[in-house]
C-alpha cells in the first residue's frame, strides 16, 4: 500500500464516522520529532483526524474503549480562519489565534504499536483520544511564540521532559508541514479547528491515574484513567 492508498483509507474511514454522526473538528500531527522521523525512516510528517467522539473533557475516561493506549503531552493550537491549502501562500501558522496544553491518548489496531508507515497512516495515525486545556490567546503568529518547557506527569511523578522546540524544532514549522500535507492528501482546515502539534516528549502507558501535562508559561491539562 502507497502513502497515498493509506491517504484514501483514512479519509474513507473517517467519512463512515462522519456518516454515523460523528464531526471532524480537528487535525492531529505525527513524527513531527526528527529523531522519530529518522527512526521511521520517513522524511515527512504524518496527519491524522480528530472527530467529537475523541475529544474528552479533563476529568475521567473509561479504560475499556482502549486496547493498550499510551498518552502524550502536547501542544494545542486553533485555527481563527479557513486555510485554503491550495493557496500558494498560505501557512497555518498564520492563521491560528489560541495555543493551550493538551493530552493525547494513542491507541493502535497492531500489537505492540508495530507497523509500517502507510499502515498507521490508515490506522488514523493511532488517534484515540485527546483533551484540551484553557486557551491563550496569541499575539500575532506561531513563529513568534517562545519555546516552552514540557512536562508529563503520571500520579503527580514526572514521567517525561521535553519541550516544544522537540516539535521540529519550533512547532510552526511543524503547521507549516501541515499545510502542505494538507494540500498533497486533502485535508480540510476550517476555523475554529484543533491542531495537535505534536508529542513533545515520549508517550507513557495510560492506565487507572491520573496523566497530566504542564506546558510551562502555558498552564497545565489532567485526565484520569478510570
Amino acid at each position: 500500500m502507497s502513502l497515498a492508498q493509506a491517504y484514501a483509507v483514512q479519509h474513507e474511514l473517517i467519512a463512515l464516522r462522519v456518516a454515523r454522526g460523528e464531526r471532524v473538528v480537528g487535525t492531529k500531527l505525527g513524527f513531527t520529532s526528527k529523531a522519530k522521523m529518522a527512526q521511521m525512516g520517513v522524511s515527512e510528517i504524518i496527519v491524522g483526524q480528530l472527530t467529537d467522539a475523541t475529544r474528552i473533557e479533563a476529568g475521567g475516561v473509561a479504560l475499556a474503549r482502549f486496547i493498550h493506549p499510551r498518552i502524550e503531552p502536547e501542544v494545542a493550537f486553533r485555527l481563527a480562519r479557513d486555510v485554503d491549502p491550495d493557496d500558494p501562500d498560505a501557512d497555518v501558522a498564520t492563521a491560528v489565534d489560541a495555543i493551550a496544553p493538551a493530552l493525547e491518548i494513542i491507541d493502535s489496531r497492531y500489537r505492540d504499536f508495530r507497523f509500517d508507515l502507510p499502515s498507521v497512516v490508515a490506522d488514523n495515525t493511532s488517534a484515540a483520544a485527546f483533551v484540551v486545556g484553557d486557551w491563550v490567546g496569541l499575539d500575532g503568529d506561531v513563529r513568534t511564540m517562545a519555546d516552552y518547557d514540557v512536562e508529563l506527569l503520571v500520579d503527580g511523578t514526572v514521567a517525561e521532559r521535553g519541550s516544544t522546540a522537540d516539535i521540529l524544532g519550533h512547532p510552526a514549522a511543524a503547521l507549516h508541514e501541515l499545510t502542505v500535507m494538507a494540500a498533497r492528501y486533502g485535508f480540510s482546515l476550517t476555523a475554529g479547528q484543533v491542531i495537535l502539534a505534536g508529542a513533545a516528549t515520549a508517550a507513557a502507558p495510560f492506565a487507572a491515574g491520573r496523566a497530566e501535562a504542564r506546558v510551562h508559561g502555558l498552564g497545565s491539562v489532567t485526565v484520569r484513567g478510570i
